[in-house]
């Protein structure tokens, strides 16, 4: 017994609770896709499905509501699976352990999966309630959202009808979302120079963990610690006086992650090892100061390591510092017009070594399509400085708010008969399939809404539970009101 059987409304929270048992790691929502057509074919709901895997469920109309225009409910079946080192789980078996303590649902040790887990149950909540006297709905469950959109890019013509939408995939009860930014991925691969390790030299393993990390879109603007960004900086500035080598550096797990933990093993001449454990936990500590208002669990562990056979030679890993330390992380940019804005990002995101190759992603986020395809090509010019190569993904589209929206309006006078104050209208600098769908299909009418969801794409992730019960009525009113 987790709790979780005593929380209303009772559907949305039954559904959430088969959901979090459930792999679902981006590009493997074989099992949940599963789920929904299994859940589909028990309610006698007719499906459409594409070569990708996205499902559309179709509810008809109740009785007397034919003549409502088809409203689509829309969120992903996929989430991002991180856990803490220290933890033990199989994301592609073990189900997500809950932990609820009063107001607040998280998981131990893991992510939680409301992105967008919850979602997807206030749609199945609703696709499966008989007493509701609503319209034709569209549900759409798009896969492999977390990791480049890949669902929303394939979608194809003839799976939606509809012209109304409603994104479930928004994390501030109170607030419309009503655009986001646009954004794309740089990998970088720098060839390394190796040489057989020194007889005179000993290895360090030097691990910068504790951090919060979060979403490199949602939680980008309180600029949080960056795992790889500090141990390189930490690295550099030690390879600068001591003839430091990298045998292995390894740090991020996500694009869209901004990463909470990196490791290095290196080696250092003998004779300087006490002083470059000395200079990394001075430098470490000089950091802490920086960043304590917002990551105050910033820790650094340095640990005598056996030597390995080969390391990268001493200029060639000042070469990778070099890249590292000069590739631009966190806020870029603030919206002239939206001061609270962050209109241009880049989150530094994974760094390791695959042979004689170091591997670097980034995740450039932009509302200004101009401003993304510069700080690309930034990153693309301080690649090549360093000798790296630089594959740029596909750009995925912004969503251009439209103040004049109908559905906007509506929602808007819906949310304040309900709760007496005015919901807060935004825009995001996190992406959203939204802005795919509008491109795809023109005049589709949006909003983003949903309940709150602090820290996601972190084992820190938790759900606030008196938001899911008023999320879902706000839903339901706007649908009974169309």
């Amino acid at each position: 017994m987790t709790g979780i059987e005593t929380l209303k409304p009772t559907l949305v929270w039954t559904h959430f609770d088969h959901i979090r048992q459930i792999p679902r790691c981006s590009k493997y929502e074989e099992k949940i896709r599963e789920y929904i057509l299994e859940f589909a074919k028990k309610q006698g709901l007719q499906t459409r499905t594409d070569p990708v895997g996205n499902i559309v469920v179709v509810k008809p109309a109740a009785k007397g509501m034919e003549k409502k225009p088809v409203a689509i409910l829309q969120g992903h079946m996929d989430m991002v699976c991180e856990k803490n080192s220290d933890v033990t789980f199989d994301f592609s078996k073990d189900p997500i352990q809950l932990a609820i303590t009063g107001d607040v649902i998280k998981a131990k040790g893991t992510t939680l999966g409301a992105d967008n887990g919850i979602g997807v149950a206030m749609s199945l909540a609703i696709l499966e309630d008989k007493t509701l006297k609503l319209g034709p709905i569209e549900a759409l469950f798009t896969i492999d959202e977390e990791t480049g959109l890949t669902g929303a890019f394939a979608l194809e013509q003839n799976m939606l009808k509809g012209r109304i939408m409603l994104n479930l995939d928004s994390e501030d009860f109170g607030i419309i979302t009503v655009g986001c930014a646009g954004g794309g991925d740089s990998k970088l691969e720098l060839p390394l120079t190796m040489e057989s390790a020194s007889s005179t030299a000993v290895g360090l393993s030097v691990t910068v963990s504790g951090l919060r990390g979060g979403h490199s879109g949602v939680d980008i603007h309180e600029q949080r610690g960056n795992a790889v960004k500090i141990l390189a900086r930490l690295l550099w500035k030690a390879g600068m006086k001591y003839s430091l080598t990298i045998a292995d550096i390894k740090g991020g797990d996500k694009h869209n992650a901004i990463p909470r933990e990196a490791h290095a093993i290196v080696s250092v001449p003998k004779a300087d090892k006490a002083a470059v454990t000395s200079l990394l936990k001075q430098d470490c500590q000089a950091i802490l100061e920086e960043f304590k208002a917002v990551d105050p669990g910033l820790k650094l562990d340095v640990k005598d390591q056996q030597m390995p056979k080969q390391t990268v030679t001493h200029s060639s890993s000042m070469t990778l510092l070099n890249l590292l330390c000069g590739l631009p992380h966190g806020v870029d940019k603030r919206s002239y017009d939206i001061p609270t804005l962050v209109e241009t990002s880049n989150n530094v995101a994974t760094i390791s070594i695959m042979g004689k190759t170091a591997e670097i992603s980034t995740s450039s986020r932009s509302s200004v399509k101009s401003e993304l395809q510069d700080m690309r090509d930034r990153i693309h010019a301080i690649a090549t400085l360093a000798g790296a190569t630089t594959i740029e993904g596909t750009p995925y589209p912004g969503w251009k708010p439209n103040m004049d929206s109908r559905l906007l309006k509506l929602s808007q006078k819906i949310f304040k008969d309900m709760y007496h104050e005015d919901a807060k209208i935004e825009a995001i600098h996190a992406g959203l399939e939204t802005g795919i769908v509008g491109e795809k299909f023109p005049g589709m009418d949006m909003i983003s809404i949903g309940p709150t969801v602090k820290n996601p794409h972190s084992p820190d992730e938790y759900l606030v539970i008196s938001t899911v019960g008023k999320t879902y009525e706000f839903v339901l009113r706007i649908l009974a009101g169309l």
